[in-house]
């Protein structure tokens, strides 16, 4: 079946793996560098716990038949390994099952972090990982020619995550209708890149032409990815310029340069010699019969679970961000189908006085806005769980219920994993008597503000987000103390293979 393969897209193939594997390298360094203090036995959101209430069927994740912070730890760290051996080209120098059997190792690791990270990990760009690392398994390396079939896989996959992103904002907010969203949206998305505040002062019809520009290369372009060549790759060109102008303007993940991974799988070697010096395709051997009735049951699959999202594209009730199998292999994708007109942020404090009288200090995220003169930095695709559900936090106060009084806890302990997240502790020695959170309202300054008082941001209060609460309020919120062993337990017990003990 000479026809299943396609050799004009051995160099698209091999910059959309490279591309995923960085990406998966940013997902596990970030894993590897935060879960303790959100996942973790001592953590905001126990692992543990989750496992009691949570069967495997509903959460396939190895972490069911053992838990500890160590064996997290050692996934986490083996997945950036293996990751950073992929974007190596470590897979072009295997034969091409052990290949497709490191691929798939990657995968099921990161499903195992996904399935367990809760509130944590409910974002779009879990499952698109996960979905397109699925597909990579199948991709095959230098041994075998591209397989069509996956790689028409790789278009769909891409038109889902472009017209469902365009759908949602035409029939969600209306100022995507007035080409008017983006006088708003640089300044209140969740993480602003160094570049927002010039973005956001461009002049306004020129946001109205970002806007109306969005609108062709969402809804109408993506339409383009299923016609033949070079027209489908003049269209996946027009996706990576509007992503990479996106990557500019924000942080937004790994969204954008996973997006832009899957643009590269569609761009063929005609289209790349253009700007390439590239050689003639390469004459591979055939591909192997079991390799063939893999990737075509794999195809039949893919088709058969897309059902729902194809339906939930034309539904009025279109849900974005949805994974339709516990395995993460088909989802449906959007973003940004309403935009706030004013951002809010939750500034955290603490003082060393019980009475409250001796001056409060702040806390300090890496990510978040907070200190006014601080230029916002660059973090994506590197991932900021705590500075992002934050931002979700001052929206939604219901939406952080389960985590946020865990965190206050922890300041007041002045516990080491969490500190790991901030970028300023104000207390490095004695933790403060009493925490709380103020909610202020956030501005991008103008051109003569920035000018005359070097800040970037103006902020007003606007009410107590948590009144002062110390330790004593929020004791069964605390970090369980590791050293400590209830009467009655066996001391050789392993609490991991028993989560519902420590709760």
């Amino acid at each position: 079946m000479a026809w299943l393969a396609a050799p004009e897209y051995r160099l698209a193939r091999e910059l959309f793996l490279r591309l995923l594997a960085l990406v998966y390298c940013c997902g596990f360094l970030a894993a590897a560098r935060q879960f303790r203090a959100l996942l973790g036995s001592r953590g905001m959101l126990p692992i543990p716990r989750f496992l009691a209430r949570v069967p495997f069927r509903r959460a396939p994740s190895l972490f069911h038949w053992h838990y500890s912070d160590r064996l997290y730890a050692a996934v986490a760290r083996t997945g950036l390994l293996l990751s950073a051996a992929l974007l190596a080209g470590a897979a072009n120098l295997l034969p091409l099952g052990a290949a497709m059997a490191l691929w798939a190792l990657l995968w099921a690791l990161y499903l195992s972090i996904v399935n367990t990270g809760q509130t944590w990990y409910a974002f779009g760009w879990e499952s698109l990982l996960l979905e397109a690392g699925a597909l990579a398994v199948f991709l095959g390396n230098d041994r075998v020619a591209p397989p069509l079939l996956v790689l028409w896989l790789l278009r769909w996959l891409l038109f889902r995550v472009e017209f469902g992103a365009g759908l949602i904002k035409w029939r969600g907010d209306a100022c995507w209708r007035k080409l008017t969203c983006l006088y708003h949206h640089h300044e209140t998305q969740p993480m602003p890149g160094p570049l927002s505040w010039f973005f956001h002062h461009l002049p306004r019809p020129l946001h109205k032409a970002e806007a109306a520009a969005n609108h062709v290369v969402q809804l109408a372009v993506p339409f383009g990815l299923f016609l033949p060549q070079p027209i489908a790759s003049d269209a996946a060109l027009l996706m990576i310029a509007t992503q990479l102008w996106l990557i500019a303007s924000g942080n937004f993940a790994w969204l954008n340069w996973l997006t832009v991974a899957l643009a590269l799988a569609v761009l063929d070697t005609g289209t790349l010699r253009r700007v390439l010096p590239i050689g003639p395709d390469l004459d591979y051997p055939g591909q192997p019969v079991w390799y063939q009735v893999l990737v075509a049951a794999y195809t039949l699959l893919v088709l058969a679970r897309s059902w729902q999202p194809a339906r939930n594209l034309v539904s009025p009730r279109q849900q974005m961000n949805r994974s339709w199998d516990r395995l993460h292999l088909v989802n449906s994708y959007g973003a940004f189908g309403s935009v706030n007109r004013t951002r809010y942020e939750i500034v955290l404090e603490g003082t060393r006085d019980v009475h409250g009288t001796d001056g409060w200090q702040e806390y300090e995220f890496p990510g978040k806005p907070g200190e006014l003169r601080r230029l916002p930095r660059q973090f994506a695709p590197y991932h900021l769980r705590l500075d992002w559900l934050m931002w979700f936090a001052a929206i939604s106060p219901s939406y952080a219920r389960p985590w946020f009084l865990p965190l206050l806890a922890r300041l007041l302990v002045n516990d080491p994993d969490t500190l790991r997240l901030l970028r300023r502790n104000p207390f490095p020695g004695t933790p403060p008597a009493l925490v709380r959170a103020r909610l202020y309202r956030y501005r991008f300054t103008d051109g003569p503000e920035l000018r005359a008082t070097g800040a970037w941001w103006h902020r007003e209060h606007v009410r107590d987000h948590q009144p002062p609460v110390g330790l004593a309020a929020l004791r069964r919120h605390a970090p369980p103390d590791p050293t400590a062993r209830p009467a009655g337990r066996h001391p050789t017990r392993d609490p991991a293979r028993h989560p519902g003990e420590d709760r």
